[in-house]
């Protein structure tokens, strides 16, 4: 065998098993926590004594996860919502035209997904008291204040996925278009909104997403009274340890997963992700 065909063999064997080593390392504390929540008796031991759906059933007993799931289902819903209306024509901004600060909006835009999220919570929380304190209205612990937070999270996935489908999009269609008589938000609305349809949807899932499994941000802009459902599975560890929070995290993983398989199915999100 020549010197150069062992090599690139030995190379994509290594790849394969570097691959193979990541995804059963990502996989692994999925596979233990899916396992757990199926365990029958109330405190976690190896070998478990038999296996019960006793878990799942108690998540609908208990009001904190029940009013959690809700709340946080109808914050990432809204803050999707306005994260997208708000996000898509930033990302048209930035790949249409070119003037001075353009870098600078971008990389603002963005900037969320860098900063840790217990720093953006702290300034928020006092972004909202100074407010507070200066108008008079109150946006501490308010919903609005608690959706505007969540909605700085989503902007940077819109702004960061469409305008990579933006990036791929042959604009001499566009041009075709204008050109046989549509105007600017006809050309958008007909030609430029469906060829980008996945990088939106991507952008709404993948916001949906942050959104509904936000913590940190959300301890500091959660008001009495209101309990988003990461938050409620942070209040019951500090009291009490059992398999109910792994059948919690099990509808999560589930929920999420099966959003994004059918959502990929229809639009093929792979292709801008």
């Amino acid at each position: 065998m020549p010197r150069n065909t062992g090599s690139r063999l030995f190379g994509r064997i290594a790849l394969k098993g570097a691959a193979a080593i990541t995804l059963a390392y990502i996989l692994t504390p999925l596979v233990f926590v899916t396992w757990l929540a199926f365990f029958r008796q109330e405190i976690p031991s190896f070998p478990p004594e038999g296996y019960s759906l006793r878990w799942f059933w108690a998540i609908a007993d208990n009001d904190r996860f029940v009013s959690g799931f809700l709340l946080s289902l109808q914050l990432a819903v809204i803050a999707t919502s306005i994260g997208l209306c708000l996000g898509l024509p930033a990302a048209l901004c930035l790949s249409r035209f070119r003037f001075r600060g353009r870098e600078a909006l971008s990389s603002l835009l963005l900037l969320p997904l860098v900063v840790p999220g217990i720093v953006l919570g702290i300034a928020l929380y006092v972004f909202h008291v100074e407010v507070e304190l200066a108008t008079g209205l109150p946006i501490l612990g308010s919903l609005g204040g608690l959706i505007a937070g969540h909605v700085l999270i989503v902007i940077p996935w819109t702004v960061r996925l469409v305008t990579a489908s933006l990036a791929g999009l042959d604009r001499s269609i566009e041009e075709a278009a204008q050109s046989l008589g549509a105007n600017r938000f006809t050309t958008f609305r007909r030609v430029t909104l469906p060829a980008i349809r996945p990088g939106v949807v991507a952008a709404a899932l993948f916001g949906f997403v942050s959104s509904f499994g936000n913590l940190e941000m959300s301890l500091f802009l959660v008001g009495p009274g209101r309990t988003t459902l990461p938050i409620a599975i942070l209040q019951y560890l500090e009291w009490k340890i059992d398999p109910t929070i792994a059948a919690v995290s099990v509808l999560q993983i589930g929920l999420i997963a099966t959003a994004m398989l059918i959502t990929d199915h229809f639009v093929k999100i792979s292709r801008v992700v």
